[in-house]
């Protein structure tokens, strides 16, 4: 059943009920620390470009070019070519580049090309690794995750 879009007396003043359908209270936004939805690259997307993101991503599609994350899934069908920094790494599918993460997971299905820096590295039975694999207190540092391109004023 469809809700109602008509107004109340009781509403008359007040909000109309269609005009905050799914919003949330600004009281009620996001905050730091509280995960929100993981944003998917489709397996029919190529992204040609480097990709930033402060969350979650699922990648399935191809990107050439780096990736930055905080939480970072390599699909199955996924083929990445370029460098990856993410806090936390699962593949599932094709790397070829570099791999930066505090915990990195090569799943059986994996198959990376490149060198895997980090603080903790599980590899299942069945993943395919060529490259090096280097321990490091904090991979992630200087690896200038999140910064923004520079502003190009308008012109006038």
């Amino acid at each position: 059943m469809l809700p109602s879009l008509k107004k109340n007396e009781s509403s008359v003043g007040g909000p109309s009920p269609v005009s905050n359908l799914g919003a949330r209270p600004a009281s009620q936004g996001i905050r730091p620390g509280e995960r929100s939805a993981p944003s998917v690259i489709g397996a029919d997307l190529l992204i040609t470009g480097n990709l930033i993101s402060r969350g979650e991503v699922q990648i399935d599609g191809e990107i050439q070019g780096d990736v930055h994350a905080t939480n970072l899934v390599v699909g199955d069908t996924a083929r990445i070519t370029g460098g990856i920094v993410a806090d936390e790494v699962v593949v599932r599918g094709h790397v070829m580049g570099s791999v930066r993460g505090k915990r990195v997971l090569l799943q059986n299905s994996s198959h990376v090309e490149g060198d895997v820096y980090h603080q903790t590295l599980a590899i299942e039975q069945g993943a395919f690794f060529e490259g090096k694999s280097r321990r490091s207190e904090d991979p992630t540092a200087g690896m200038g995750r999140f910064e923004a391109p520079p502003e190009t004023p308008p012109a006038a």
